[in-house]
């Protein structure tokens, strides 16, 4: 059972990094086609490289917080030893 969680808590964080890449530049992309047909300005193309950036810094700091969790736990494991002694 406790192998089940680890799978099913992985799965969530890959579902949960592409989501936070894909969000941003999907709505990004929709909202800068809108604009170019309401205003006629070329706006498609910058708002895809920012919704690319964003979705960049998005996954960036989503794998930065689970990187730093073990490191966390693995601390709080270490303290608790040092107080059994």
């Amino acid at each position: 059972m406790k192998n089940n969680n680890e799978v099913f808590q992985s799965f969530a964080m890959v579902i949960q990094l592409g989501l936070s890449m894909l969000a941003p530049v999907i709505l990004s992309t929709l909202l800068g086609v809108y604009l170019e047909n309401q205003f006629s300005i070329p706006a498609a193309v910058p708002f895809v490289i920012l919704g690319i950036l964003a979705g960049c810094r998005n996954t960036w700091i989503l794998v930065k917080s689970i990187i730093q969790e073990p490191k966390k736990k693995e601390d709080k494991k270490d303290d608790g030893d040092s107080k059994d002694e």
